[in-house]
């Protein structure tokens, strides 16, 4: 059930998400009149969104609302000491650490317990949140594309990743067992719904974990090798594969690791090409829709 409570939380852990999506420049701008301390302690108002679910579902627990207030301050200082310690932004270990809690937090559902199991899409949302937080407004990491003004040639892009994965993953999919096809005409404004919902809540915070952020820094980080762009694309797929390996399975779910890991090669493609998560998010939804529809 919809209290105002929760309608109310679902509004404030948007804002951060869709203000920085929509409206970067009020999230990159630098805010030189506010204090390095006060910049870092603000986003410990993340944990209010927990505060007025848990109350309207009689779930509230102290130790959740401190973690909420504590680990977002944790991780913007986190990446305070990786601005002033790596200027260049080559990536540092402060870096690594915070992708790893909170991509870990994630898929592992470290912190999914707070929440009643049909409000758990509210943890991901303020660990984003956290992240967005972080890594533009703090660390101010360049390169990142996360700018949801959506263009014709983001659109192109990413439909034409699409089109070059689609091919080989439904023949490795159906050969393996994996993918199963389903003869189905789905209702158009469900179809629609289906791929919105998607895009915003599971591809756009992906894109901008795995290639805004992660693929980002390896790339900067592999060039002092010279493998930067073909090394970051490589190894960022193969995370993202692994980030899949429990699901729709109880053990190591092979099928799903190699197809999530040969997906993550054109996500990663359809990123680099203008550095736009947009772009990358496009093939994503339309994977992860066509997948829903006809292939599950």
């Amino acid at each position: 059930m919809l209290t105002p409570s929760i309608i109310i939380a679902a509004v404030l852990t948007l804002i951060p998400y869709l203000t920085a999506a929509f409206f970067p420049a009020l999230i990159t701008s630098p805010r030189k009149q506010l204090s390095a301390s006060v910049r870092v302690l603000r986003p410990a108002v993340l944990c209010i969104p927990y505060a007025l679910v848990a109350w309207s579902t009689h779930t509230f627990r102290w130790h959740w609302l401190v973690v909420y207030a504590v680990l977002p301050v944790a991780i913007a200082g986190l990446m305070w000491n990786a601005r002033r310690a790596d200027p260049d932004q080559r990536g540092n270990w402060c870096d690594i650490f915070v992708l790893a809690v909170l991509g870990l937090a994630v898929d592992l559902r470290w912190l999914e317990r707070a929440w009643p199991a049909h409000l758990a899409v509210f943890n991901k949302i303020i660990l984003l949140d956290a992240g967005i937080y972080a890594f533009l407004a703090i660390r101010q990491l360049d390169g990142v594309g996360f700018d949801l003004r959506m263009r014709v040639r983001d659109l192109a892009i990413g439909l034409r990743e699409f089109a070059f994965y689609a091919p080989v993953a439904i023949a490795l999919g159906l050969a393996l067992g994996f993918l199963h096809l389903h003869a189905v005409w789905p209702h158009p404004v469900r179809a629609i719904g289906a791929f919105a919902f998607t895009f915003f809540f599971i591809a756009v915070p992906e894109e901008l974990f795995f290639r805004g952020w992660l693929q980002n820094l390896l790339e900067r980080h592999l060039n002092k090798w010279k493998t930067g762009r073909t090394g970051a694309l490589a190894l960022t797929a193969v995370l993202f594969g692994l980030s899949h390996w429990n699901k729709r399975a109880l053990h190591f779910n092979w099928r799903y690791v190699l197809l999530a890991a040969l997906a993550g090669v054109f996500y990663g493609r359809a990123w680099r090409q203008e550095r736009r998560v947009g772009a990358s998010a496009i093939t994503h939804a339309v994977v992860d829709t066509v997948w829903g529809i006809w292939l599950r």
